[in-house]
C-alpha cells in the first residue's frame, strides 16, 4: 500500500462534522474514517470522491501522495 498523508480530520472538524456523521454521509462505517484520518486505509476513488465533496475540499488537499 502507497504511503500518503491525510488531512481528512482537518476538514472533516471544519464542516463541524464528527466521524459518524461523516461516515453516515459517505456510506462507510465509522471505523473506516478513523482508519482513513490515521493513513492506514488507502480510499477508493469513489469513497475519496464522496469524501471530498462532504467535505468541501479538493481530494489532493485531502489525501497526499507522495
Amino acid at each position: 500500500m502507497a504511503e500518503f498523508t491525510c488531512n481528512l480530520k482537518f476538514f472533516r472538524q471544519r464542516k463541524d462534522l464528527t466521524q459518524e456523521q461523516l461516515a453516515e454521509l459517505v456510506g462507510v462505517r465509522r471505523e473506516t474514517i478513523m482508519r482513513l484520518e490515521k493513513a492506514q486505509y488507502n480510499p477508493s476513488l469513489k469513497l475519496a470522491v464522496d469524501i471530498s465533496r462532504a467535505v468541501g475540499a479538493a481530494i489532493d488537499e485531502i489525501f497526499i501522495f507522495p
